[in-house]
């Protein structure tokens, strides 16, 4: 049983689980939803209290809010949080403008408050082994690293795929990158809800000479979710999307021959690492309860989430280019 108390702020489609886990951690103190039968049935199921976002911010004993709520309302919510002196989870994306992600982050820093941002792929178990594992050297010196996420469905007509997708995908390659791009590109196309693309594929150029790519989909035959680190001593791979959990990370050794008139490759097997097995959204609430009770930062910070979201932006600006284009 937890000493913090957290509020679930938005108990819809992703809310719930945030609730759920809240709960099992022994630190859900109440839910707050605008669809008032639906924040009393999750309450119930839970055994705490349904309350109005504005009873949650003025009890003194709640010591956080975890915000699952439209990104539109981001910003104002969390700050409104923040100001009632509120530690603060914000689904992804942290904002949909750079701006109002500026403010949150300010807001935060001037009442001493943690602000995170819930990139949860930060928290897979597999994902974190596999940045040590780049970092440690072992592929070699970093080259490439792409992430596609496809699918079918399910459709959006409040945000496109980019918006849905990929705010894990930014996340994970620049932490496996360590810096953010100097160059972000995108294009995508919109076939189903006119002006809201259903696939798109952002390329980004890092000031270290790593190039990468993240593509997206909703309009896929199949699930895809791979994410796959090329060096130039080896090639990892992430797949999320494998059924069994042995087979989610492996890295490929494959080699050149430049033996010849021209290079021929040496194929090797996969070599499957193991790690062991972890929920990623039990352990992103627990670091949240964490970094509450021993005042420090979160993996995914504010800066964290502020990067991604300057990605996002740029990679936005680009695609809605794109998709002028096609009109």
């Amino acid at each position: 049983m937890s000493n913090t108390r957290i509020a679930q702020i938005g108990v819809g489609h992703w809310g719930k689980n945030l609730a759920r886990n809240y709960a099992q951690l022994g630190a859900l103190a109440a839910v707050a939803d605008y669809h008032a039968p639906t924040a009393e049935r999750i309450a119930q199921e839970h055994g705490t209290e349904a309350r109005s976002f504005e009873d949650i911010l003025a009890d003194d004993s709640i010591h956080g809010v975890s915000l699952a709520t439209p990104a539109e309302t981001h910003a104002d919510v969390a700050i409104a949080a923040l100001e009632a002196g509120k530690h603060v989870y914000v689904e992804k994306p942290l904002a949909l403008l750079p701006a109002d992600g500026e403010r949150m982050a300010a807001k935060a820093e001037e009442v001493g408050k943690i602000l995170m941002v819930g990139h949860l792929l930060q928290y897979h178990p597999i994902f974190r082994k596999a940045k040590e594992l780049v970092a440690g050297g072992a592929i070699g010196q970093l080259r490439y690293v792409y992430s596609n996420r496809l699918s079918l469905g399910k459709f959006r007509t409040e945000e496109n795929v980019m918006w849905s997708f990929a705010p894990h995908d930014f996340s994970m390659l620049l932490a496996m990158v360590g810096e953010a791009p100097d160059a972000v590109t995108a294009e995508g196309a919109a076939w189903i809800t006119p002006g809201i693309a259903d696939w798109c594929t952002a390329h980004l150029q890092f000031p270290g000479g790593v190039r990468g790519h993240v593509q997206t989909s909703w309009s896929h035959p199949f699930k895809e979710a791979r994410l796959v680190a090329v060096g130039d001593e080896g090639m990892l791979v992430f797949e999320d999307s494998a059924p069994e959990w042995d087979r989610k990370l492996a890295i490929y050794r494959h080699g050149i021959d430049r033996s010849g008139p021209a290079p021929a490759p040496i194929k090797a097997d996969p070599e499957y690492i193991a790690v062991e097995q972890g929920e990623p959204l039990r352990s992103e609430c627990q670091h949240f309860i964490d970094c509450i009770e021993q005042g420090t930062q979160p993996l995914t910070d504010v800066a964290e989430g502020l990067r991604v979201l300057k990605v996002l932006d740029r990679a936005e600006a680009a695609l809605q280019a794109s998709l002028g284009e096609k009109k």
